[in-house]
């Protein structure tokens, strides 16, 4: 099991780092419906990465079994088309980045935040994290590790928990902190969400081509 918590800690990482669904927790905590929108918002982002890391498990388990000496070449060969396929979004969001002074382009989704409710912002949180292709690419291959490892029901839940809290905590945290602290966190959140805006594109092509390639690595490592 130890291996397996290895494999799938970078890729939670991959998600919890991700900057858009800090930047609209952080928008949702500045608005004037913060409280109700930031706890839909974690409430859907945390479903939406269990669904996301269960199907992909269940989807991994049924590959056939082979000794644990032995190559597992689907398993390998999934890893390495999912590794490539998050090089191509590396790319994808180098050249996105903004040069100079420029300002960085958002989801325009983003500027109907104050005007966002619960159940919006639910549903809004689950797409991002269940059908974002990057999130989506880094649940999937997670979901392949634990589900092609051959351990228990139980040991495969445990990893599934683990990968949920440390890809989730960037979302919680800000919101947690917002509901402990309202008056405290609104000027560390601004400076924050300026941050995340201009850094957005380079930080995740940095990540993906990070994770892309140990997934390559790992996937090459199953013949």
């Amino acid at each position: 099991m130890g291996s397996v918590i290895g494999d799938i800690l970078p890729l939670a990482l991959g998600i919890a780092i991700s900057p858009i669904p800090i930047i609209a927790a952080i928008l949702m905590l500045l608005s004037p419906k913060a409280r109700g929108t930031s706890v839909g918002f974690l409430a859907g982002w945390v479903i939406g990465i269990v669904v996301a890391i269960v199907v992909f498990t269940l989807l991994g388990a049924i590959l056939p079994a082979t000794d644990d000496d032995a190559s597992k070449p689907i398993a390998g060969a999934i890893k390495i088309v999912l590794g490539l396929l998050l090089l191509l979004l590396a790319l994808k969001q180098w050249r996105s980045r903004p040069h100079g002074d420029s300002e960085p382009a958002l989801p325009k989704w983003m500027s109907a935040i104050d005007s966002m409710t619960a159940v919006r912002a639910f549903l809004l949180a689950f797409l991002l994290a269940a059908v974002n292709p990057k999130n989506l690419l880094m649940a999937a291959s997670a979901g392949i590790v634990i589900g092609s490892a051959g351990e228990s029901a139980g040991a495969s839940t445990v990893a599934i928990v683990i990968f949920t809290l440390i890809a989730a905590s960037s979302v919680a945290l800000p919101v947690i902190a917002y509901l402990v602290a309202a008056q405290k966190m609104a000027a560390p959140l601004e400076s924050l969400r300026g941050w995340l805006v201009h850094n957005n594109a380079t930080v995740m092509s940095v990540l993906l081509l990070v994770i892309g390639v140990v997934v390559i690595g790992k996937g090459i490592g199953s013949f």
